[in-house]
């Protein structure tokens, strides 16, 4: 008789936003009259830039001729894209990282859970909290997490590491010595940023003791402060002990194209044993790589016309921000993030938890969030609002919140 992995039944519940798009699709097909308007999950809602098309379509052109056809891409992804991320996301802010250290996928979403293979399962991690639920969940599938606390809605061998008001939803180095950390600055949900000074002291920290930092940078684009760093191997160390993860969903609105980048540098080594070789060994077993027209298309991101596009549809996903965070503000909600990151992040009122207020905003406004708690204990009264939406749809769901 098979067996199945059983870890896969520790999972509580369902996948966070796959629970909300339930809840959502019920209530709309319970009340057709009501125009919902969703700023929960953080998809983009701007087409592609006219640079990208043009890529797309020479690309496509090109895969309808015997002499340009392309079929299986190399493991790693074709050399015209890593060079050019190369070029333009290390090189050019004073990065050691070569072409041949990015591994080319179908996003960070991907990399972030299938990332944990290649580490032992008696590893310890240790997460921010709140957390973007795949780093914890891809290790509860891999057998890594211990037991589950329904209660205290906590894993007994994942070290949280509590982000607060108090402390600027900013992680302190845990008490418990971890092995594998993750990290994601710009924050998903919380918004919120991490300075270069701190973001070194991390990387000394990690060094120090021995651990791997697994940095989420898909939100780097959204960076506006000069002391943000955009990668973490702006810091001095980092070449040693960090693994970077980043996307092409939320800068250049991939997400139903799909693409993204991993950085493993071939410095960082467990004793004699390169982690960049086990990837790329894990790659080549189990991914035949993006199609040649998406890569085409990511090269083109960095062009020049490429370049001045997707930064305008930053800048109108950033002002939806900017109308967000203002708008709670005058509402008399205590709100952060929206600066550096198109997360808006918000107390529920006083006596709501944080599903209540979803069902809350869902019925009296029509309005479709996040619950903070579906991101870890300490997201708990807290909710997260998306700039992913239309201008349009952003106003009238801040004015129909307004006006509760």
């Amino acid at each position: 008789m098979y067996k199945i992995n059983d870890n896969y039944l520790k999972l509580p519940g369902s996948y966070l936003f796959s629970a909300i798009g339930r809840k959502v699709n019920e209530y709309a097909a319970a009340h057709p009259d009501k125009k919902v308007i969703r700023l929960g999950i953080g998809d983009v809602t701007q087409p592609l830039a006219p640079a990208i098309i043009e890529a797309l379509h020479g690309a496509v052109e090109e895969m309808g001729h015997a002499e340009t056809f392309r079929g299986y891409a190399p493991d790693l992804g074709y050399e015209f894209l890593r060079t050019a991320i190369a070029d333009n996301d290390y090189k050019a802010r004073g990065c050691e990282i070569s072409a041949d250290e990015i591994f080319i996928s179908d996003g960070a979403k991907c990399d972030s859970g299938n990332i944990q293979e290649i580490f032992s399962v008696d590893n310890r991690i240790a997460v921010c909290d709140p957390v973007y639920p795949v780093y914890v969940d891809t290790n509860v599938m891999a057998g890594r997490t211990g037991t589950y606390d329904p209660v205290k809605e906590t894993w007994s061998d994942v070290i949280y590491m509590p982000c607060t008001a108090e402390n600027g939803f900013s992680p302190e180095f845990p008490d418990k010595t971890p092995d594998l950390i993750y990290l994601c600055f710009p924050n998903n949900p919380t918004g919120a940023t991490i300075t270069r000074d701190r973001l070194q002291e991390w990387v000394d920290y990690a060094n120090r003791i021995g651990a791997v930092i697994i940095y989420d940078a898909a939100y780097e684009a959204y960076i506006s402060e000069e002391d943000v760093p955009h990668s973490i191997y702006e810091c001095e160390g980092a070449r040693t002990c960090a693994i970077e993860l980043r996307s092409f969903s939320k800068n250049a609105g991939f997400t139903g194209v799909r693409l993204g980048f991993t950085v493993i540098p071939k410095d960082l080594k467990c004793g004699e044993v390169s982690l960049h070789a086990l990837w790329a060994r894990r790659h080549g077993t189990k991914y035949n790589g993006a199609p040649y027209i998406v890569q085409r298309a990511g090269e083109a991101v960095y062009s020049p016309a490429g370049r001045e596009q997707v930064k305008k549809q930053v800048a109108y996903y950033m002002n939806n921000a900017r109308y967000i965070l203002t708008g709670l503000k005058e509402a008399g909600y205590t709100v952060s993030g929206g600066v550096n990151a198109p997360y808006i992040w918000l107390k529920a009122p006083a006596g709501m938890t944080s599903w209540e207020f979803f069902d809350y905003l869902l019925e009296k406004a029509n309005v479709v969030g996040t619950p903070g708690s579906g991101f870890g204990p300490s997201g708990e009264t807290y909710f997260r609002l998306t700039a992913f939406g239309s201008y349009e749809n952003t106003v009238e769901a801040v004015d129909r919140i307004k006006a509760l």
